[in-house]
């Protein structure tokens, strides 16, 4: 088989001389990306290498040996090995100290193995003697190799070292940068910072011409990134190193804190990237303008579609009035021409009657009222009269054919039968208003569910005559006035003490039954209670009797009491003079005179307490 070598020039392109020795030179052009590329490149490179010199030495490429690529591909610096301080192994290059400083992380654990095993040969203690060299104690770097491979070829003390690789940048692109360049400074941001990502492939940031979904893709990864990078690298501790058990637990507990610490550093760090990234994204915002367009022309959509329906709602509203109107003015016209037929028609009536009468008082005028004297001529012109406005026109009709069929016998049964008929209709009316006073008293009275005795009826004038019309609130005023001096335990509202109010003034004492002689009997008292001032105190023992008894103290005022002192302040507020309090105090049973008055100041400092308040608070 043909040995054939590739031979890379410049990036991205390439151009690739093939050596063959049995077909001539081909040229080829191959698009090289990629960390595997980049791997293969420096391989390749190598082989060039190789090959001029084996060409040189008349070798074929099938002879290169392991131990010249291990050459080739592993460095050996001296002088920075010497320059480590096998105590700080912490803080040295571990990738640089084995050779492998251009590789780093993508060196493959083979190589690791073949650097490390080179390093042995060339610069262990043993070796070093054996070739002659001088070994000082300040000059043990070899501590610091047998450091580097514990490290790396362990892949989780590896994976530890890697995620604190020193030559690792994470400053974030500058926001400008990213504005003005976006495409290559996020894409290098994002190609550096998918190595840490635990999912693989990692999806490329793509150029203006990606597709919307590979684009919210991407977003929506790197926004759920999963990161397998950890920091117990930089523990400040080893637990190993603590005295006992407590101790060891209280130093991985610290580290643990402090590794969750900068873990979670690290994913705000790369929170920050992506948002820095979709906010400069052109894309983002075209995609943004594209959504917001598409919803502007929805919005539009339903705005032209509501205006439509509003439209279409006003022509069919405006229709329906027109039509409306039309049938309105149908309507009118039609009621318009009944009106006129009718109004046509009365007056048709009106002449025909009007003719009628004036037949009737000629016919009777022309028989002198069918009357013998001349005052029974006067009564029957004022019997024609009335024939004239009670009856109708057939009435009038019918009477003018009797009264030329049978003369002053006719007339007078017109007469005779006319008085009978208005007599009818008096009467009816008298029966009428009969009932309709009698169904309103009932009415008014039909509340009344307990008898009134005479002292309620007593109380009631007297509460009538000491509130009167016009006071605020009257009738209710008056039924806690009753039920205030009462001892019957019946209580009154303000209705059922109106219906009897107006029961007691609508009745004629002077026809009054059995039943009503209670309501004359408290009447006359009154009305002689009223005659003399002495009287109504000798006269009342029995209201008087029933009064509570004042209450002394300070007894808090009930309901009530503080109704009737209002109501009593409103009724009396024009009256003047000492007497004014005695007035008031008359309407409160339970209270006298000085309790009034201190109730009134004490409401008035209230008031006044009130109206501060709401000052200082405005």
């Amino acid at each position: 088989m043909d040995t054939t070598l590739i031979a890379p020039e410049e990036r991205p392109e390439h151009e690739c001389i093939i050596f063959n020795t049995i077909s001539q030179v081909h040229k080829i052009k191959v698009q090289l990306a990629g960390p595997v590329v980049l791997h293969a490149i420096t391989h390749t490179t190598h082989l060039k290498i190789r090959f001029e010199r084996n060409s040189i030495n008349n070798k074929s490429p099938e002879s290169t040996d392991d131990e010249d690529e291990e050459e080739n591909l592993i460095e050996d610096d001296l002088e920075y090995l010497r320059s480590l301080d096998p105590k700080e192994w912490k803080n040295q290059d571990h990738y640089a100290v084995l050779g492998l400083k251009q590789l780093r992380f993508e060196a493959s654990e083979d190589i690791i193995k073949r650097a490390y095993k080179q390093k042995i040969l060339k610069h262990h203690p043993d070796k070093r003697k054996a070739m002659g060299e001088e070994i000082r104690p300040d000059d043990d770097y070899f501590t610091c190799i047998t450091r580097a491979w514990e490290m790396l070829g362990n892949p989780v003390k590896r994976r530890s070292y890697d995620s604190t690789d020193p030559f690792f940048n994470d400053d974030l692109p500058d926001e400008k940068d990213a504005k003005v360049e976006f495409y290559e400074t996020m894409g290098k941001a994002f190609e550096a910072n998918a190595r840490w990502s635990i999912k693989q492939p990692v999806p490329k940031l793509g150029d203006p011409e990606t597709p919307r979904d590979n684009v919210e893709r991407f977003y929506s990864f790197w926004y759920d990134f999963d990161s397998w990078r950890e920091y117990s690298y930089l523990d400040e501790e080893d637990k190993e190193s603590g005295q006992d058990r407590d101790m060891r637990k209280w130093i991985e507990k610290k580290n643990k804190a402090t590794r969750a610490k900068r873990k979670k550093e690290e994913m705000l760090r790369i929170r920050t990237l992506v948002d820095v990234a979709y906010n400069a994204d052109p894309r983002i915002k075209k995609f943004q303008q594209e959504d917001k367009d598409k919803k502007t022309a929805v919005k539009r959509a339903k705005q032209e579609a509501a205006k439509a329906r509003q439209l279409e709602e006003e022509r069919l509203i405006k229709e329906a009035a027109e039509k409306e109107r039309e049938e309105k003015m149908k309507k009118e016209s039609e009621e318009k021409a009944r009106q006129d037929a009718l109004k046509q028609e009365r007056e048709a009536q009106k002449k025909a009657l009007k003719k009628e009468r004036k037949g009737l008082r000629d016919l009777c005028k022309s028989q002198n009222y069918f009357s013998e004297s001349p005052a029974e001529s006067i009564r029957h012109m004022e019997c024609v009269e009335k024939f004239c406005e009670l009856f109708k026109l057939n009435e009038l009709e019918e009477a003018t054919r009797e009264i030329q069929r049978d003369g002053r016998n006719g007339f007078l049964r017109i007469v005779i039968d006319t008085e009978s008929r208005i007599e009818a209709e008096r009467k009816a009316q008298v029966i009428n208003y009969s009932d309709v006073r009698n169904n309103s008293h009932e009415k008014q009275i039909k509340g009344c569910q307990f008898p009134w005795a005479e002292g309620d009826l007593q109380l009631l004038i007297k509460a009538v005559n000491l509130f009167p019309a016009g006071t605020n609130q009257r009738w209710e005023v008056v039924a806690n006035f009753i039920n205030q001096h009462t001892s019957n335990g019946v209580t009154r509202n303000a209705k059922e003490v109106l219906a009897k109010a107006k029961d007691l003034q609508s009745t004629d004492f002077s026809k009054s039954s059995m039943k009503e002689q209670a309501n004359k009997n408290a009447f006359d008292n009154f009305i002689a209670e009223k005659k003399s001032k002495d009287a109504i105190d000798e006269r009342m023992p029995a209201v008087t009797e029933r009064l509570d008894p004042p209450i002394v103290g300070n007894q808090p005022w009930t309901p009530a009491e503080q109704q009737l002192l209002e109501q009593a302040l409103k009724t009396y507020s024009t009256t003047t003079g000492p007497e004014k309090w005695d007035l008031i105090a008359g309407c409160i049973p339970s209270r006298t005179k000085k309790d009034c008055m201190r109730r009134y100041k004490e409401l008035v400092e209230l008031i006044k307490a009130k109206k501060a308040a709401q000052n200082v608070k405005q």
